[in-house]
């Protein structure tokens, strides 16, 4: 019997894709997968809503 991905309290995060176009650490994707199995923004490509745009 397959099992699915198990169930996770919040939602995996919503990249801009526009920014992760040609991002070779997340492929495009905008996300990474952690050691844990969870998905965060790139660190790469993608900002923090939190840092503003350092203006």
């Amino acid at each position: 019997m397959a099992y699915g991905a198990p169930r996770t309290p919040c939602p995996p995060p919503h990249p801009d894709l526009g920014l992760a176009r040609g991002c070779e650490h997340c492929l495009g994707w905008g996300t990474v997968v952690t050691r844990d199995g969870g998905h965060e923004l790139c660190y790469t490509c993608q900002r923090d809503p939190g840092e503003g745009d350092g203006a």
